[in-house]
């Protein structure tokens, strides 16, 4: 059993990053061994410093999730690897679990929760979604039996977010978005980061992909 469970966050968005430190920080038996910004450090930093635990997001900078899962499988190193993320398909669990992943989380997911999870995957557990399970192979077939959930829904977006998410795919700018919904362009900023932070992206080409791709947009009521 450890005493202390040395932890590493590995997110590109500051905010995000701030709260798992803090978290860290005020549960006992936690220990944040370090923080990283995009997925080359993750790499580094986890071969260095050999934490207990990698929180590692999947959409990184650099390289991205699953490649990094994909690395630190060669050769293996003690570290065990949860994947934290908005969004991810039962294709991306499959394969990450099988690379060596022992736990996928996702962000909006209850702080205690995430506690739970990362002392269930320190005890030898698997961790998929949000509930434990004992082994691989069931880890696998809970991967598969994962729902598609209404993707508004799931990312949790307003109805404003959506009509300014809506405008951004077709092209408009900010400052045409807040003429067209007659609201400032601070406001049309604050929805933005709202909804890059909410599905996990970091600009608005990433966005716009994510949202055709995931079909957040295109369907009208």
């Amino acid at each position: 059993m450890h005493d202390q469970i040395a932890i590493l966050i590995a997110d590109d968005h500051p905010i995000f990053r701030d709260g798992l430190r803090g978290l860290i920080e005020s549960e006992r038996g936690f220990i944040l061994s370090g923080e990283a910004v995009d997925g080359e450090q993750a790499l580094d930093l986890t071969r260095k410093l050999k934490p207990d635990i990698l929180l590692l997001d999947l959409a990184m900078p650099k390289l991205g999730g699953l490649e990094v899962v994909k690395q630190l499988a060669r050769p293996p190193i003690p570290t065990r690897i949860m994947l934290l993320t908005a969004a991810i398909d039962d294709a991306q669990i499959t394969e990450a679990l099988r690379f060596g992943a022992r736990g996928v989380v996702l962000k909006d997911t209850a702080t205690q929760l995430l506690v739970k999870s990362i002392r269930c995957v320190v005890a030898g557990e698997f961790w998929v979604g949000r509930r434990n399970v004992q082994g691989l192979v069931q880890a696998l077939q809970m991967a598969q039996m994962t729902q598609p959930e209404d993707p508004v829904k799931k990312y949790a977006l307003t109805a404003r977010e959506m009509e300014v998410l809506t405008a951004i795919v077709e092209g408009y700018s900010n400052k045409e978005i807040a003429k067209k919904f007659s609201i400032s362009e601070q406001t049309v900023k604050h929805h933005l980061s709202s909804i890059f932070t909410k599905v996990g992206v970091s600009n608005r080409l990433e966005l716009a992909l994510f949202s055709v791709h995931h079909q957040l947009v295109g369907k009208r009521s």
